[in-house]
């Protein structure tokens, strides 16, 4: 008998293997081969079963097409009395670790010329399984939780605000300060002529005075450039003709400068204009020393020092005591202890003249400043770059502020 059985070992199960992730001794097929033995299944001249592997893999396809089955039936009765009967579902059948995932899985177990025939009886028993869940969306849709469950008495998901941006904050006390002295807001536009941004202002073709004033250029013949200064709506306003004039423009102005702690090739002015009969560079002084006392405080430090800008003449820089060394030295106030704040002076009589003004019956002053500079001698802030870095953990320093 054994001579025999070792003869016609190819069909006996003890000559039996099969390729699978499980172990012999959980191998589906090797199961299913044990519980036909055991049953004493015969085939149809009732001679014992022959359990070739493909014999064997058939015989396990019909099982769990018959599991499909009852599968399909357990579906078809299912109705979910809330939402976690219905995650109860998915878990059990469409789940990472469900009956419709293991299924495929067990598509190796079948003959390759039955495994298209398979195939076609999962998807058919996947798109069951899914479109039933789908049918009780509305409770899915309720989040795992059933209607009733829904506190509405809890408060509201906070909702956060933000804060106005530091330059805003000063740029707002500026105008307020020189509204309460008569000025009104002029703007003007960012992208300008030459003649509104130099030509009028007393800076001709090729002047030298214009390698302080570096911009970048949009286009040549006509020259559109980037404007480096407010003074353009100033000269806007001027060319109108209303008299007398009483303004400040603050606006974004862009010059061709290296980006460092101090200066940016973009920034914030507020320059201001006044032009009337009689007006002299006393009026200028009392202007500035009231904006800085309250800007900054009665007891600030100032200083005027002579100047050279070709659209003013006389002209002078306005300095104060440096906030954040108090005057002892820094590397915003250059070692000096002086901050300048604003340049100013009296309008050049050919601005007058260029803007159809009568430079002998009128006169003015004009200043302007950076917006920038201000704030960081405010909130004592050391690198004018963080205004530009958009990093949340300076602005938020800035909720409070006023």
């Amino acid at each position: 008998m054994q001579t025999k059985e070792k003869k016609n070992g190819g069909a006996g199960c003890s000559q039996y293997q099969h390729n699978s992730v499980y172990s012999d001794r959980h191998n589906p097929l090797d199961l299913l081969m044990k519980i036909y033995v055991i049953s004493g299944k015969k085939g149809a001249r009732g001679k014992p079963l022959q359990f070739t592997p493909k014999r064997l893999s058939l015989l396990f396809m019909e099982q769990l097409v018959q599991q499909i089955a009852a599968y399909k039936e357990e579906i078809a009765a299912f109705t979910p009395a809330g939402a976690a009967d219905l995650e109860q579902y998915r878990i059990k059948f469409l789940g990472t670790k469900g009956i419709v995932k293991a299924l495929f899985g067990e598509m190796k177990q079948v003959p390759n010329d039955r495994k298209k025939e398979f195939g076609q009886i999962l998807n058919e028993f996947k798109q069951l399984a899914e479109s039933r869940y789908e049918q009780f969306s509305d409770l899915k849709d309720a989040g795992g939780a059933d209607a009733g469950d829904i506190d509405y008495t809890l408060p509201a998901a906070p909702h956060r605000l933000g804060t106005r941006h530091p330059i805003s904050l000063v740029r707002n006390k500026i105008i307020r300060i020189f509204e309460r002295l008569g000025f009104t807001i002029a703007e003007g536009p960012e992208i300008e002529d030459d003649w509104h941004n130099f030509t009028a202002l007393n800076l001709p073709e090729n002047h030298p005075a214009r390698d302080m004033q570096d911009t970048f250029f949009i286009s040549k013949n006509p020259d559109w450039l980037l404007r480096t200064q407010t003074s353009s709506a100033q000269v806007r306003v001027m060319e109108e003709g209303k008299l007398p004039i009483r303004i400040i423009s603050p606006g974004r102005v862009y010059r061709n400068e290296t980006i460092s702690a101090r200066a940016h090739c973009f920034f914030h002015q507020v320059e201001g204009l006044y032009i009337d009969e009689n007006v002299s560079f006393a009026d200028l002084k009392q202007t500035l020393y009231h904006f800085v006392q309250e800007m900054f405080g009665e007891n600030i430090g100032i200083r005027f020092r002579p100047s050279y800008f070709p659209f003013t003449e006389p002209s002078a820089e306005m300095d104060i005591v440096c906030f954040i060394c108090g005057g002892t030295g820094c590397n915003v106030c250059k070692q000096t202890g002086w901050v300048e704040i604003l340049g100013c002076g009296m309008v050049h009589p050919k601005v007058l003249a260029n803007c159809g003004i009568d430079p002998e019956k009128y006169s003015g002053f004009a200043f302007g400043m950076g917006i920038e500079r201000i704030t960081m001698l405010k909130y004592q802030i050391k690198d004018l770059r963080l205004f530009s870095e958009n990093d949340t953990r300076f602005l938020e320093q800035f909720e409070g502020a006023v």
